[in-house]
């Protein structure tokens, strides 16, 4: 079964791992980073982040690409872009999401995979109605 993890990252209990929720390629394994399976391009900040004032001041209100990189995350088979950090240069790649794949099998045992992600009135109407009232 695939559970959403975020809005492009699946994981699959039954195999535990992770799933582009585009192209449902496999990323790597659910009990690591995802990170490590995805292609990884750090761009310089001012090509996103225009500077407002004339560059030939020394300070523009554009980050420092001797303080800050983008680093964006891209699925490998399909490119749709997973993830974006800003991290200082030569920082390791944050591991921002571990989860408890024991427990989600066993909260997930009993329910239906979801096509879409449910979120609001849809939730709170199953938790009501599964004998949750919190």
């Amino acid at each position: 079964m695939k559970v959403f993890a975020t809005e492009y990252l699946l994981i699959d209990l039954d195999r535990e791992q992770w799933v582009c929720r585009c192209c449902n390629h496999d990323i790597g394994p659910a009990r690591e980073n995802y990170k490590h399976g995805l292609l990884v391009y750090e761009r310089d900040p001012r090509e996103i982040h225009d500077p407002i004032l004339d560059p030939k001041y020394e300070f523009t209100f554009a980050p420092d690409p001797d303080w800050i990189r983008i680093v964006e995350y891209y699925c490998p088979e399909c490119a749709t872009m997973m993830e974006v950090d800003y991290l200082p240069p030569g920082h390791p790649l944050p591991h921002d999401l571990e989860l408890d794949i024991d427990a989600l099998k066993a909260q997930w045992a009993d329910r239906t995979e979801l096509e879409a992600p449910a979120t609001g009135p849809d939730m709170v109407w199953e938790r009501r109605h599964h004998g949750h009232s919190h």
